[in-house]
């Protein structure tokens, strides 16, 4: 629970929609991927759900607080498991696991929940016989929980201030970080027109991670690469990845900020393209912002 948690609470597990997500057509996304992209796109939701998590994991600590905690853990856990059924996420029974621990911490005290949610009936408070006979022995084992619990929340920090650097908001952008359409295209020396039926012809080049990048060809397709820029030597070098063997080596310049040109061989044709940067708040997914009062519905 701690650490699903604090990878909400700190946006990490759904990041909100990328340069790739922005331009992936919503018809060929997996469920996983829209449930993923739905859910970053709302931070203060993620967040929300990150803390409920929390809550819950950190209520199990105690014993007073065990059932509250159980009950907080069966309903964040039982919606995540709906979500992961019906988006085909595929911790499905990991999920389900955790449905079945905490309805096994709530079995002693089942007939008092009962009681008291279904046939409005007085409870008796719940009975917890200590664990030892001495008073300083059960001091020390709460002190136990307590240091155990901060050690968790510790550890669980300094991953997410980890990731955040890493892969995170807080992560470095690459020198070519951008959505660069294509606005010319040759190949040997001829101009390519932007056809949607001509699949060759690159409509995008996508620069998101250090290591990544992706080309959209002119009927929406993408194609993933792993990436090495060179700044110094004004180069890119472009692997297939998922079992593709296809390189491309490309040389760049940048005439002005948002201008990219390249040139080299693309599937052994000498390639020179045109590209200019997209402003990324175009986008209506991040530019729409939050509206506190609206007279109509804005869905689309």
């Amino acid at each position: 629970m701690l650490v699903y948690g604090f990878d909400k609470a700190f946006p990490l597990q759904m990041p909100f929609p990328g340069l790739v997500a922005l331009n992936e057509p919503f018809g060929n996304m997996s469920p996983m991927g829209i449930l993923w992209s739905s859910v970053g796109a709302s931070p203060p939701y993620e967040i929300a759900a990150g803390c409920l998590e929390i809550l819950g994991g950190l209520l199990l600590f105690f014993p007073p607080t065990v059932t509250l905690g159980a009950l907080v853990c069966f309903a964040d856990m039982s919606y995540v498991f709906l979500l992961n059924m019906t988006y085909d996420v595929p911790v499905k029974l990991f999920s389900f696991h955790l449905i079945l621990l905490a309805l096994i911490l709530l079995a002693p005290q089942f007939r008092r929940l009962a009681d008291f949610f279904l046939f409005n009936g007085a409870t008796e408070p719940a009975s917890a016989a200590p664990l030892f006979g001495s008073r300083r022995a059960n001091r020390i084992v709460v002190a136990v929980q307590a240091l155990f619990a901060l050690w968790l929340i510790a550890m669980n920090l300094w991953g997410v201030r980890r990731d955040w650097k890493q892969y995170g908001p807080g992560a470095p952008q690459p020198a070519l970080y951008g959505i660069w359409n294509v606005e010319q295209f040759n190949v040997n020396g001829q101009p390519r027109p932007p056809l949607l039926t001509d699949i060759s012809r690159w409509r995008r080049v996508i620069f998101e991670r250090f290591d990544f990048a992706a080309i959209q060809q002119m009927n929406d397709a993408q194609t993933f690469y792993n990436v090495a820029v060179d700044t110094n030597k004004k180069t890119i070098a472009l692997t297939g990845r998922r079992g593709s063997t296809q390189k491309i080596a490309l040389a760049f310049s940048r005439p002005a900020a948002d201008q990219l040109v390249l040139d080299g061989a693309v599937d052994g044709h000498p390639t020179h393209i045109q590209l200019r940067l997209e402003d990324r708040s175009h986008y209506l997914l991040v530019s729409r912002g939050f509206h506190w009062i609206q007279e109509y519905p804005f869905n689309r």
